[in-house]
């Protein structure tokens, strides 16, 4: 297998054999025409020519054995969970999840009668006691969201193992340029592709990797949900994934710098960033990622959240993550807000905590405009 750069560039391209492009060709076409061996070939079926480059490639740097593109995180996250969990059944989460995950979480599992238990915090122990004997799926984010609070892949996927449970893991601010769980024993990775994956802050979109037989189970599921996506936007996401590796080492060496000029400065209460020696999952973020991701949040002293931002020149308040250009937020104001100040309290997020999404510019410029706003 080639190493990690090689198969960002090249893994599932579809060859042109008319033309001899390099890239692969944009089959813009909703009918095509049926083919008795294998079946119809239809968007909504994931099962396009360009669905399956994206796939392919999400796949090889995932090293799972096969993945599905969604038209969005929270689609690919609904047919998962919908695929596993049934009524009567009972599902494990864990402390700090994204707001959009739990909101669905909250909204709907109750509705068809799926019952589910947040464990107390990211360890291994609190996730097993909160396991019942109808409990069929764990499901973990690391780093987390927005405290970047990191859980032991390795050891969830042990217990849920042990259990004989689906484990699901949310691998979106890693990346799988620094983190792959498959190769750590989860069953299942999810994506919103809309952040690192896609890297332009222009793709709407979501993945799963995983194994061929869970994967033939989510895809019965997909096909009744209809979260497929259009073959120009296929196109933009095999684009944005050949140069992933390269954002991303860049993403994490700017992310560092900025980590730690954050950490001394005298008007930062709080860093959360697992590259520090200090944050309380070093030592397990340095034995399961390659690099600790571009991804930090930090409380203010002396000014709340709306008004730093505000001071900003650079750095663009802006909703999302994952781009080439660093924005930031509020989670209280944007992804936690369905939470409530209750459970945004429960959840250890204050109301002046930052979510900074560090891009590839270059990183004094990025100090020098916190420096000033601060």
């Amino acid at each position: 297998m080639y190493r990690l750069p090689t198969r960002c560039v090249h893994a599932g391209t579809i060859k042109d054999l008319k033309e001899k492009g390099i890239n692969s060709p944009v089959y813009t076409s909703t009918a095509f025409g049926f083919v008795d061996q294998d079946g119809p070939i239809y968007p909504r079926y994931l099962n396009t020519p360009n669905v399956k480059a994206v796939a392919a490639k999400i796949a090889a740097l995932e090293e799972s054995e096969t993945a599905l593109v969604f038209s969005s995180g929270m689609a690919a996250i609904s047919a998962l969970l919908f695929t596993f969990l049934k009524q009567g059944d009972h599902v494990v989460f864990q402390k700090g999840l994204y707001g959009g995950t739990m909101h669905f979480v909250d909204q709907q599992l109750h509705r068809f009668g799926i019952n589910y238990s947040i464990a107390s915090s990211q360890s291994v122990t609190d996730m097993e006691s909160a396991i019942r004997n109808e409990t069929r799926l764990v499901y973990i984010e690391t780093p987390s969201n927005p405290l970047l609070n990191i859980t032991d892949i390795r050891a969830v996927a042990e217990l849920a193992s042990a259990k004989g449970i689906v484990s699901v893991v949310d691998n979106t601010f890693a990346s799988p340029i620094n983190q792959q769980p498959i190769r750590l024993g989860m069953d299942v990775v999810l994506h919103s592709a809309t952040k690192y994956l896609g890297g332009h802050s222009d793709i709407l979109a979501g993945a799963v990797a995983t194994s061929r037989q869970l994967s033939e189970q989510i895809l019965k599921t997909a096909l009744n949900f209809g979260g497929s996506l259009n073959a120009i936007t296929l196109y933009l996401l095999e684009r944005s994934l050949k140069t992933l590796h390269l954002r991303v080492d860049r993403i994490n060496r700017n992310a560092m710098q900025i980590a730690q000029f954050l950490d001394t400065h005298p008007k930062i209460r709080k860093v959360n960033y697992p590259g520090l020696s200090t944050h309380p999952g070093h030592i397990v973020a340095t034995g399961q990622m390659k690099g600790f991701g571009g991804m930090l949040s930090f409380e203010t002293e002396g000014q709340d959240a709306l008004s730093f931002q505000k001071k900003l020149r650079l750095i663009k308040p802006a909703v999302s993550l994952g781009g080439l250009e660093s924005i930031c937020c509020s989670p209280a104001l944007t992804s936690h807000r369905h939470l409530g100040a209750a459970g945004r309290r429960d959840e250890g997020i204050p109301e002046e905590l930052i979510r900074l999404s560090v891009g590839i510019e270059d990183a004094e410029d990025l100090m020098a405009d916190l420096d000033q706003a601060l």
